[in-house]
C-alpha cells in the first residue's frame, strides 16, 4: 500500500524534496518497478531545469530511437506524424518517451512547410532521423493546389537545404512513404544530389521487394517524370505491380497505374494482359472514383487505344453524367474528347450538358464550348438549349474566342441546319469579327465557316469577292499542287449560292477549273441524305419535266446548278 501511494504522489506532485524521495525509494528495495519510474520522472524534471543538459540528452535519445528494424524502414517511433497513435507497452515506456516524442508531435501538427522549417530551425541538434521526418512533412504539406512540386521559395530556403544535406548522406532513415513523396516533390531540372541519392535508395528497396502497391505507384509516376518511359527501373516497377493483388489497390492507385501506362504507350503491347486485368477490375471501383479520376482514366484509355474496353467506358459515362457540374473545364473537355474517340453518346449525357451549358451562359469557357459543339456536330445532336446558349455566348463575348474557335462554333449550325433565336445578332457579330480579323482566319477554316453560313441561308455575299479571288485560291491551295476535293465542293456550292440565291451579286465568279460536277467526296458528304420515297417521287417528276435520267446520278449537278442526293 505504501508503494502504491508513493507512486501516485510522485506521478502528480512535482514540487517535492528530492533527497527525501530518493531515501524513500532506498528504504523499499522491493519496489524496483516504481523506482525505475520515479528515476525516469526525475530525469525529465531535472533536465527541464538545465537546458544545456537537455540538449545533450535530446540528441542522444533521438539517435538511439531511430535504429532501423529491417534495414529498410524506420522504427515506428519515427512515424508519429502519419496521424498514428503510438501503442506503449507500459507506464514506464510512456514516461520514458514523453520528451522524445515531442519533435514528431510538433511535425505532425505543422500545416505548412514554413511552419516545419521554422520549428526545425529552433532545434540545437538535427539528427538524421528527425531531418528525414521533417523532409517528409515539408514535401507532404508543401505542395500547392493542383501541384506536386514544392514552390521555389521553399527549395531555396537554407533550413530546407540543410534537411536535404542530412537526408542525402543517409536516406535509409526515410520511410517508404517519405522516400516516394520527396521524389514527387523535388524539381526535375536541375537534378539535385539529393534526388540521385533518393533514386539509388529506391532502387535498393525495389530490388528487395519491400514497397507496397501505393508506394510502387507513386514511384512509377516519379520515374516517368524524372527519367522518362525508357527507364529500366520503371520496367521493374511495372513487373512488381503485376505481381500484386489488385484488391489491395486503392482507387487512386488504379488511376496511377493508368497514368504510368499512358506515359509509355510503346509498352502497351507488352503489358496488355495486365492492362486488360486492370480494365476489368476498374469496373468495380468506378463508383468510388472522383471526377478528376474519371477524367484521368478516360484520357488514359484514349491514349492507350483501349477500344475494346467499352464496358468500362460506358460505366464511366454513367458516372460522368453525375459529375458534369463538378468537372473543371479541362476535365470536362477531356471527358467529351474521350467519348468522341470511342463514339459514345446517350441522352442522359446530352441532358446534363444542356443544363450545365445553360447554367454557365454567357460566361462559357471557349475551349469547353468548342468541344461541346464538336460533340454535338459529330454525333449529330440537335440540342437547341446548347446551340442557343453558344450563340448567346458568342454574341456577348466574341472577343474571348479565337478564329479557330469561332469557326468550330459556327460550323455545327450549318451541319445541323439550325438557326438560333438571336440569329440576326449572331451573324452581325460574326460579320464584324470577319471584317476586323479576316487575315487571321486560315484559308480552309474560313471556307468552312462561310460554307456553313450558306447552308442555313445566311449567304456571305460581302466576302464572295475575296473567296473567289486568285490570291485566296492560291492561299487555299498552299504548297500542294492541287486543291482537295472537299474544298472544291465547298467553293462550288458557294458559287451556286451566288448564282441562284444572290442575283444582285456582281463580283468575281469562281473560275471553271475550280468547279466540280459531283459532290461525291471520299471522306464526307456535303449533302444531307433525303428520304428514299421522297427521292423517287422527285426523280419521276423531273424525268417527266426534263425527259432524261442523265442528271440524276447521286450528287451530280443539273444544268441549273442544283443537285439531288440519294438516300444512303
Amino acid at each position: 500500500m505504501a508503494l502504491i501511494t508513493l507512486r501516485r504522489n510522485l506521478c502528480h506532485i512535482f514540487d517535492f524534496w528530492i533527497p527525501g524521495s530518493v531515501a524513500a525509494l532506498t528504504i523499499h528495495p522491493a519496489g524496483n518497478h516504481v523506482q525505475k519510474i520515479v528515476k525516469d520522472r526525475l530525469r525529465v524534471w531535472f533536465c527541464s531545469l538545465q537546458p544545456e543538459l537537455f540538449g545533450v540528452r535530446f540528441r542522444h535519445s533521438y539517435c538511439k530511437n531511430f535504429r532501423s528494424e529491417n534495414g529498410n524502414d524506420l522504427h515506428p517511433v519515427a512515424e508519429p506524424w502519419f496521424s498514428r497513435e503510438q501503442e506503449w507497452n507500459g507506464p514506464e515506456q510512456s514516461l520514458k518517451n514523453e520528451g522524445e516524442e515531442t519533435p514528431y508531435r510538433r511535425l505532425s501538427s505543422c500545416t505548412s512547410p514554413e511552419e516545419v522549417l521554422s520549428f526545425i530551425s529552433t532545434l540545437d541538434t538535427l539528427p538524421v532521423a528527425v531531418a528525414s521526418a521533417a523532409l517528409h512533412r515539408v514535401c507532404e504539406v508543401g505542395k500547392g493546389c493542383g501541384e506536386r512540386r514544392l514552390p521555389k521559395g521553399i527549395l531555396e530556403n537554407s533550413v530546407f537545404q540543410a534537411l536535404c544535406c542530412q537526408c542525402e548522406r543517409d536516406p535509409s532513415h526515410l520511410t517508404s512513404a517519405g522516400l516516394v513523396t520527396a521524389l514527387q516533390s523535388l524539381p526535375v531540372d536541375p537534378p539535385s544530389t539529393l534526388m540521385l541519392s533518393l533514386m539509388a535508395e529506391c532502387r535498393r528497396r525495389l530490388r528487395r521487394g519491400g514497397l507496397e502497391p501505393h508506394h510502387l505507384c507513386m514511384l512509377g509516376e516519379s520515374l516517368v517524370r524524372l527519367q522518362g518511359s525508357g527507364c529500366e527501373t520503371l520496367e521493374l516497377v511495372l513487373c512488381q505491380l503485376q505481381c500484386e493483388n489488385l484488391e489491395m489497390f486503392a482507387p487512386e492507385d488504379i488511376v496511377a497505374v493508368y497514368r504510368i501506362l499512358q506515359a509509355c504507350p510503346e509498352k502497351v503491347n507488352k503489358h496488355q494482359a495486365f492492362l486488360n486485368t486492370v480494365n476489368n477490375f476498374s469496373l468495380s471501383i468506378v463508383p468510388r472514383l472522383s471526377p478528376e479520376s474519371v477524367s484521368h482514366v478516360l484520357t488514359a484509355l484514349v491514349a492507350l487505344d483501349q477500344t475494346h474496353a467499352l464496358p468500362l467506358v460506358i460505366k464511366l459515362s454513367k458516372y460522368a453524367v453525375r459529375y458534369i457540374p463538378r468537372f473543371t473545364n479541362e476535365e470536362l473537355r477531356k471527358v467529351l474528347e474521350a467519348f468522341l474517340y470511342f463514339g459514345h453518346s446517350d441522352r442522359f449525357l446530352t441532358e446534363a450538358l444542356e443544363q450545365h451549358v445553360a447554367a454557365l451562359c454567357p460566361s462559357l469557357d471557349p475551349e469547353v464550348t468548342s468541344t461541346v459543339m464538336e460533340y454535338c456536330s459529330r454525333k449529330r445532336i440537335l440540342s437547341k438549349p446548347i446551340l442557343n446558349a453558344v450563340a448567346e455566348t458568342l454574341v456577348c463575348q466574341s472577343e474571348k474566342f479565337s478564329p479557330s474557335q469561332i469557326s468550330e462554333l459556327i460550323e455545327p449550325f450549318g451541319k445541323l441546319n439550325y438557326l438560333p433565336p438571336n440569329a440576326p445578332a449572331l451573324f452581325r457579330t460574326l460579320e464584324n469579327v470577319l471584317v476586323a480579323h479576316f487575315r487571321h482566319f486560315p484559308p480552309k477554316m474560313l471556307l468552312k465557316l462561310l460554307h456553313s453560313c450558306s447552308l442555313i441561308e445566311r449567304h456571305p455575299v460581302n466576302f464572295m469577292s475575296k473567296i473567289f479571288s486568285p490570291f485566296f485560291l492560291q492561299q487555299l491551295q498552299g504548297k500542294e499542287s492541287y486543291l482537295d476535293r472537299v474544298s472544291l465542293a465547298q467553293l462550288t456550292q458557294l458559287f451556286m449560292t451566288s448564282v441562284l440565291e444572290c442575283a444582285f451579286y456582281k463580283g468575281p465568279k469562281l473560275l471553271p477549273q475550280y468547279q466540280v460536277k459531283s459532290f461525291l467526296t471520299p471522306c464526307c458528304s456535303l449533302e444531307t441524305p433525303v428520304d428514299l420515297h421522297l427521292y423517287k417521287s422527285v426523280v419521276i417528276a423531273l424525268i417527266d419535266l426534263l425527259g432524261s435520267r442523265l442528271y440524276f446520278a447521286s450528287k451530280v449537278l443539273t444544268p441549273y446548278c442544283y443537285t439531288i442526293a440519294s438516300a444512303l
